[in-house]
């Protein structure tokens, strides 16, 4: 794929994709474990406002229940997984709050 900036940017969607899926089992979607590593390399931004710590809640809880809400939200379907088709939608609002 070379030539136009969409086709090079939906490459480099598909390669990033492609890259996470599959670790733990199917190639064609990503699990939570999955889409957690993506976000630590692809996007320590976001990763970071998951994770952070909050004082008022030693255990943690928050912050899990977080990081469940936002794969809840990436998982459209509520399969459990995030289908290429979620992930492009996820990467396309991104790219819209940018």
């Amino acid at each position: 794929m070379s030539g136009s900036g969409i086709k090079t940017a939906i490459a480099i969607l598909q390669k990033t994709f492609d890259k996470y899926a599959g670790a733990e089992g199917d190639p064609h979607t990503l699990s939570k474990k999955e889409v957690a590593t993506m976000l630590k390399a692809e996007l320590p931004e976001i990763d970071a406002l998951l994770n952070q710590p909050d004082p008022k809640d030693p255990k943690q809880k928050q912050k899990q229940d977080k990081a469940n809400e936002f794969f809840q939200m990436l998982d459209d379907d509520g399969d459990g997984t995030v289908s290429f088709h979620e992930y492009i939608i996820f990467c396309a609002t991104l790219a819209m709050l940018c």
